[in-house]
């Protein structure tokens, strides 16, 4: 099973209503169904996809300054208790944190009510939502709203996001990335520490098709052809005080925040530096297709898209290799916990 970050508002329609129109337990209002379909279109869609099919999918839409909204989320009915629902909530938690936001709340009909919407309330509970409040006449008195919220400063999130970044090399689907995201995950990098905070690290993003083209006939080895948007790191090589700089530590730390955030809001992507600061300078023509001034480096690109696949898991040395308490070597093993 995969959870895919959809872009396209036509995909997104298309799954939704295939969706919910396999749930008629729960959305057997056919104007109720409709307009969770028709409102899909223009907002954050996460979808649940095993063996090529469609099995579930979530939204979330804003609705205020720091909090979001699961608006509607269906699983087919026979992949229920299959993990699905939890991954689609753990893939729409990262994704509103990273976005910036404090709190995700869900409104369902209130516990001992109905068995079917009794199964959504365990799951909300199950998944670490909490009640908040019972309204009960928001929707009509048969149908009381139960809204639960969550909190997004999680640092067990965060941490669960960490070990679960990989660096994709595969193709990307053709969904456009929407500014906003790439201006979120722009500001994830510049957010970063930089040393004696000399603000060392620039970035660009690019997005525009032609341009794109014109950037990967200069990538040689070729590298992310078929990604739709990239971002370019720059560094400037000041000096934080005498003689010493952390331009290479400032720009580190911002690509890092980056394939997180990157991560976190459902796309995909890969640390490329080397290939584009090698001998050959592919940088420096990159740069200068872009226009980018003297006294700035480009030293690495970011692909941003949906990827084609999952990534694989590179294999790691074992922890006890590599980490100790008070000492180097076996004899300061860390025990676990």
């Amino acid at each position: 099973m995969k959870i895919i970050r959809i872009t396209d508002g036509e995909q997104k329609k298309r799954i939704a209503r295939t969706v919910l129109e396999a749930l008629t337990d729960w959305f057997e209002v056919t104007e109720s169904r409709e307009a969770y379909i028709r409102e899909s279109e223009d907002q954050i869609f996460f979808e649940a996809e095993q063996d090529g099919q469609a099995i579930g999918f979530l939204c979330l839409k804003e609705t205020g300054r720091s909090t979001v909204e699961l608006a509607v989320m269906g699983i087919r009915k026979e992949y229920h208790r299959q993990g699905a629902g939890k991954a689609l909530v753990q893939a729409a938690k990262a994704c509103a944190a990273a976005a910036g936001y404090d709190f995700m709340q869900v409104k369902t009909v209130r516990m001992g009510c109905y068995e079917d919407y009794d199964c959504t309330n365990r799951f909300y509970l199950d998944v670490g939502f909490k009640e908040l409040e019972v309204f009960p006449t928001y929707w009509d008195e048969a149908n009381p709203c139960q809204v639960y919220v969550l909190s997004l400063k999680d640092a067990g999130s965060m941490t669960e996001l960490i070990m679960n970044r990989r660096s994709y090399r595969g193709k990307y689907k053709p969904d456009k990335v929407p500014r906003k995201d790439l201006a979120e995950i722009m500001k994830a990098g510049l957010a970063a520490p930089s040393g004696c905070n000399k603000q060392t690290t620039s970035l660009i993003a690019v997005d525009d098709e032609a341009l794109l083209n014109r950037l990967r006939q200069v990538i040689d080895p070729p590298v992310a052809e078929t990604a739709p948007a990239m971002i370019c790191v720059l560094t400037r090589r000041i000096n934080a005080y005498r003689d010493r700089c952390f331009a290479t530590q400032d720009y580190s730390a911002a690509i890092e925040n980056m394939l997180l955030a990157i991560t976190a809001m459902g796309y995909q992507s890969c640390w490329y530096e080397g290939h584009i600061t090698d001998e050959d300078r592919i940088g420096d023509r990159i740069a200068e297709i872009l226009g980018v001034p003297d006294g700035y480096e480009l030293v690495c690109i970011l692909p941003v898209g949906i990827g084609e696949d999952t990534p694989s898991v590179p294999k790691k040395r074992l922890f006890e290799e590599r980490a100790w308490i008070n000492g180097f070597g076996a004899g300061h093993r860390v025990e676990e916990f």
